[in-house]
């Protein structure tokens, strides 16, 4: 692992997965790898319970990830790969709460799964974004907030300087490209998954599901 994404998810991560790919640091997990490798399911719910896992046998073959699950281990992922940077993707808060309860939180508190290795998923995602990280409020808009601003400052005050990047939202390639020292590419900064797509896609899943 060359890149360990810290940012939550709705900051911009799947974007972030595109634009590390362009620029040779793929492939990069993300919540959607979760989905297309459903075999590392078993992994990411024991380490959300607290238990020891092999992180190599889990990323292997990735040089980055960004978004949840990934976000949640960044601490010990960090530990783990210690030449790795650290990738904070950030954006203000109010704006990545509207976003969160737009699709995430919408998402999960609306998901029945069908089948065992989906209700691991549902455990896991339950147990490291609602409970472990939102105390289960998440229609608490001030308390989420919170947690977000003092995530932002956790990070920025664990990881060295010559270490950290931590992006904006919506800065393009400039700031990442400094960070990871590297030539910016030509094109614009992907753009991919905004709420309109995140429902899109939730709604292509169900449909399938149903039939």
């Amino acid at each position: 692992m060359q890149i360990i994404g810290a940012g939550f998810g709705r900051t911009g991560t799947k974007s972030m997965k595109h634009a590390l790919e362009q620029l040779g640091f793929g492939p990069c997990y993300h919540m959607f790898e979760v989905f297309q490798k459903p075999e590392g399911i078993p992994l990411w719910h024991k380490a959300a319970f607290g238990q020891d896992i092999d992180w190599d046998e889990l990323l292997g073959g990735y040089q980055s990830g960004v978004d949840w699950p990934v976000s949640h281990f960044w601490q010990p992922l960090s530990e783990r790969y210690p030449d790795a940077k650290v990738l904070l993707t950030v954006r203000p808060a109010d704006q990545w709460y509207t976003s969160m309860t737009n699709t995430i939180f919408s998402h999960l508190s609306g998901n029945e799964p069908e089948d065992e290795i989906r209700t691991q998923w549902k455990e896991m995602v339950d147990k490291i974004v609602l409970e472990d990280t939102f105390d289960n409020r998440p229609d608490d808009r001030a308390h989420c907030e919170a947690v977000f601003d003092r995530h932002t400052a956790l990070v920025k005050d664990t990881i060295p300087a010559d270490r950290l990047i931590v992006y904006e939202v919506g800065s393009g390639w400039e700031p990442l490209c400094e960070g990871l020292g590297v030539p910016v590419p030509e094109g614009p900064f992907p753009k991919t998954n905004t709420t309109a797509e995140f429902r899109g896609d939730r709604k292509a899943e169900a449909e399938q599901a149903e039939g």
